[in-house]
């Protein structure tokens, strides 16, 4: 659902998830991804144009090499163990395949622009999009409501 107004709404993946892992795993063909990437940039465009909603979309790209130490440490850190999932690292084997369609869909469903970040180093990752977050919000120079007259 769409937030309501004034509220802030984080999605993780999303709509994103329908035109990624359904074309590594040749779930959908073509002609059903370029269909649903169109109906992604519509409700991203209904979004913005008719309910003033701020979209931002951030790609987190973690290279191959971490993302295999990261899946080691859910295997080796007690504290990680509970992120363990063995899928993952089949998945992981799909790497090239993901990363054809990841850029698909920025060529595709970009309406509202993706912030790429670079995510090997978490504080950096989290700088930028608190950096970006920041800066959106100071852009849409919000004040405090005045008291109301009675």
């Amino acid at each position: 659902a769409a937030p309501a107004k004034g509220v802030i709404q984080i999605f993780n993946r999303s709509h994103y998830e329908d035109i990624l892992v359904t074309r590594v795993h040749n779930l959908i063909d073509d002609d059903t991804a370029k269909k649903r990437m169109k109906a992604i940039n519509d409700f991203e465009q209904l979004l913005t144009e008719h309910n003033s909603t701020r979209i931002l979309k951030f790609y987190l790209h973690v290279s191959p090499e971490e993302q295999q130490e990261r899946l080691k440490e859910r295997i080796d850190d007690p504290a990680k163990q509970w992120k363990y999932n063995a899928n993952d690292f089949v998945e992981a084997k799909k790497w090239d395949d993901y990363m054809k369609v990841y850029e698909d869909a920025f060529a595709h469903c970009n309406n509202i622009p993706w912030t790429i970040v670079p995510s090997d180093q978490n504080w950096y990752k989290e700088y930028l999009i608190a950096s970006t977050l920041l800066k959106t919000l100071q852009d849409l120079n919000m004040k405090y409501p005045g008291l109301k007259k009675d």
